[in-house]
């Protein structure tokens, strides 16, 4: 009985911590989105480009809440959209 005890925690621990790995990779890929999103928007500023909304926020924990709820490509696809805004304007 201990060894089957033992099996099933093991069991249980490693569910858990596969089910953790998922979520620790979106908390640094959300959490480089928003670095990204508050780079971009510092630099909107500084060129006067104008570009508002909330995608130009300067609120890190807005711009984290809105990634956790978006898949990847959406989220990779908004960064880029304000990259390529940024490249267009012109100080």
């Amino acid at each position: 009985m201990p060894i089957r005890r033992s099996i099933v925690a093991l069991s249980l621990t490693s569910a858990l911590v596969a089910g953790a790995e998922p979520v620790t990779a979106q908390n640094a890929n959300c959490t480089w989105y928003a670095e990204t999103a508050l780079k971009q928007q510092q630099r909107n500023e500084r060129g006067k480009c104008g570009f508002a909304g909330p995608e130009w926020s300067m609120n890190r924990q807005a711009h984290l809440a809105w990634c956790a709820t978006q898949n990847p490509d959406r989220w990779k696809a908004e960064a880029q959209k304000r990259e390529q805004m940024l490249a267009g304007c012109k100080p």
